[in-house]
Order: structure tokens, then sequence, then C-alpha cells
């Protein structure tokens, strides 16, 4: 409470706004999130339909997205991005209702690629923040928004579980159209337009410095160890469902809660990495991503050991803590690098990036767990996380290197 109270007064009243947005948008999506695969697998006619759909439904709108996610945030630089989060909301809403009273896998797959086209919510939400708040202290800006779509994972994913227990799964749909057709029309209504005189270049970077000479770290690098640490985890979006239902015999209620306790992990710790980050050196930063993959490799080989729910669920939300170090941090190391009339782009390419990797974990994770059964998800996982840990301690011994070079006399 102390630290949101701090946000607030930090980031001015309409950062409250943007965050519940974000909060309320983010949760609306996810509740029916953990349990696609469910709904696939009544529709599908064939295991190899379910194969093919249980992966297009969560890759498509990534695919979808990471086609337009840069093309968005050009125009978002140009027009605003305020107008980007209105149309984001309103592509949400439009989709998701007619794949609400969609009944037929194809269609849904097809939906679902336009609906990630259509989005791209986050990139223009982040660059819209830090336009309001005059580009200061974005890692903690990036922490607090991406706790607003945590905290909407947690809320969203247990909601939908609660409304599959009981109504069809097209309720849980029509629900989330719903609500992000309100969004948008908050959004509109209520979101100011940001002033020209208060959005500041970011200190000591021209429009058009090399987005390297700030933090001593291409950004293709940076974007690259971000894709690899989000690719692990989305290895389990698909199988996580079934791994729940099939390994630990859980209700959906159970599934959606657990399932959520990976966000709850990321809200709670968010803020602390960020403020651990701030002000310290890139170095510094990937020192603690060394240090982070190192950790998440024992907690993931831990939870596909254990045969007990409770423990898996404290594993969970320990990952999801750990998570909070990772995209945030990395996020505000790009944003910080390039000017402010950029900032739409450059977020919105870090959003394409991102989509690519989780298609990557998810089509891996659903391709070995067709392979060897769900057992075998989480040694994927920790090899993953092993292969990320290596990638940033190469990084970071990289940096440290021309740091340590660069201040010599």
């Amino acid at each position: 409470m102390t630290n949101a109270a701090a946000a607030v007064r930090g980031f001015g009243p309409v950062f409250v706004l943007l965050f519940g947005l974000q909060f309320i948008s983010m949760g609306a999506m996810e509740m029916s999130g953990p349990f696609w695969p469910l709904q696939i697998k009544v529709l599908s006619p064939s295991e190899s339909v379910f194969g093919l759909a249980s992966v297009a439904v969560y890759v498509g709108p990534m695919i979808g997205m990471s086609l337009t996610s840069t093309l968005w945030g050009r125009i978002g630089d140009r027009y605003g991005n305020r107008l980007m989060m209105v149309r984001a909301l309103g592509g949400l809403a439009v989709t998701q209702l007619f794949v609400a009273v969609a009944q037929d896998v194809w269609t849904i797959m097809a939906l679902r690629f336009l609906q990630g086209a259509c989005a791209g919510y986050v990139a223009p939400a982040q660059a819209y923040g830090v336009q309001i708040t005059g580009g200061k202290d974005r890692a903690s800006l990036f922490a607090w928004l991406q706790v607003a779509t945590n905290v909407g994972s947690l809320g969203g994913a247990f909601l939908g579980g609660l409304i599959l227990d009981r109504f069809p799964f097209s309720a849980v749909n029509l629900t989330a159209g719903i609500i992000c057709a309100l969004c948008a029309a908050v959004a509109w209504s209520s979101l100011p337009v940001p002033a020209p005189e208060a959005v500041v270049a970011n200190p000591g970077i021209a429009a058009t410095a090399r987005p390297t000479a700030s933090i001593g770290v291409p950004i293709p690098t940076l974007l690259a160890l971000m894709g690899m640490l989000l690719a692990s985890r989305m290895v389990l979006q698909v199988p996580f469902s079934l791994y729940m239902t099939q390994i630990f015999g859980a209700r959906h209620g159970v599934a959606g809660l657990t399932y959520g306790l990976l966000a709850c992990g990321f809200v709670v710790a968010a803020p602390l990495w960020a403020r651990l980050f701030e002000h310290r050196t890139p170095s510094d930063v990937l020192g603690g991503s060394v240090l982070i993959s190192a950790a998440c490799v024992l907690v993931t080989y831990l939870a596909g050991s254990t045969d007990s729910v409770a423990v898996f669920a404290l594993l969970y939300f320990i990952w999801g803590a750990l998570l909070g170090g990772t995209t945030p941090v990395l996020l505000a190391l790009i944003s910080v690098a390039v000017a402010h009339d950029r900032q739409g782009s450059v977020l919105g390419l870090a959003q394409a990036s991102q989509q690519v990797a989780s298609a990557s974990g998810i089509i891996a994770g659903v391709a070995v767990t067709q392979l060897f059964g769900l057992e075998a998800a989480f040694p994927l996982v920790a090899t993953l996380y092993a292969l990320s840990f290596l990638a940033a301690l190469g990084i970071w011994l990289k940096t440290a290197h021309l740091t340590q070079k660069g201040s010599r006399p």
C-alpha cells in the first residue's frame, strides 16, 4: 500500500486512471487465458486439429501483434499514443464479442489472429506513461504498469475459472468484450491529451542519437535477452490447465487461482525490483538478470518435481516474484536509450519482439508436451532458463569489461 501511494504521488492522478484501465482490460482478456485448451478440445474434430488449434489460439494473436505493433507505434508517435490506446481497446472489444459467438475452431483461430493485429494496447500505454511522467523513473513506471497487467491476470484467471465452472465458455468471452468496450469509452473520454511542453526528451540524448550510446548495450541484444526470458515463461501457456487437471486433479477454480499466483508474485516483487535497480548502471542491471535467470532454473526444476499442489503453488508464486525483475527493468533500459518522439516506435518494436518470443515459447511447449507428455514441460522450462542464464552472463561480462575499459585513464 505504501509503494502504491508513493507511485500515485510520484506519477500524478492520471497514473491512477492509466493503471486502472490496464488492470481491468488486461484482466478481462486473461479471463479465458488458461482455459482455451479446454474449449478447443471440445470443438476439435480430431487430435491433430486440437494440436494445431491449441497452439494457434495463443500464437495467432502474438503473430498478429508482432506484425502490427511497430506500425501502431509509429502512428502513435505521429498522432498520439492516447488514440492508439483507444483503438486497441476497441479492437479487443469487437473481436472478443465475435469470438464469444464462434463455435468453429478455424473461425476462432482467424479471429484470434485479427484480435492481435488490431490490439497492441501495452506499448502505447507505456509510451503514454512516459509522456505524462516526463520520462522519470521509467523502471518504476513500467513495473507498475505491468503490475496492473498481472493484478488483472490474477483476478481475471480466477474469475474466468469461476464463470467456467457455472456457465458456457462463451460467457467468459462475452464478458471480456463488454469490459473492453467500456474501457475504450473511459479512455477516450477521460485520458488527457499530453501537452507538448510536458513531454521532455531524455536527458542528454538527442533525437538522432545512437540508441546504444547511453546504455553501452545494443538494443537488439537487450531485446534478445528479454525474449529468451519470456519464451521460457510462455512454455506453460497452453499445457498449464491440462497439467493442473491431469497431474494434480485440480478443479478449474484451483487451476485459475494457481495460474494467477504467478501474476501475484510479480505484483508483489516488481516495484521492489524497480526500486532496487533504480539509478543502477546497465552492468548492474544485467548482473541482476544473471542471478534471476539462475534462480528461475532452480525454481522451475523444483516445480516440475513436486507432487504437492501447495508446494507447486508456492513455487509458482516465487517464480512470478523473480519475473518482476526481468521485463520492466530491461524495458526501462531500452526506453531511456531513445528520444521522446521515438518512444512509441521503440516500445512497439519491443512488444513485437516479445510476441515473437512468446509464440516461440508456446510452440516449443506444445511440441515437447505432445511428443513426451505433460511431465516434460518443466524440464524444458528449466533448460531454457539455463540458456537465458548463459546469455545474460555473456552479455554482463562483455558490458562489465567495456565499462571497466572505458573508465581507465
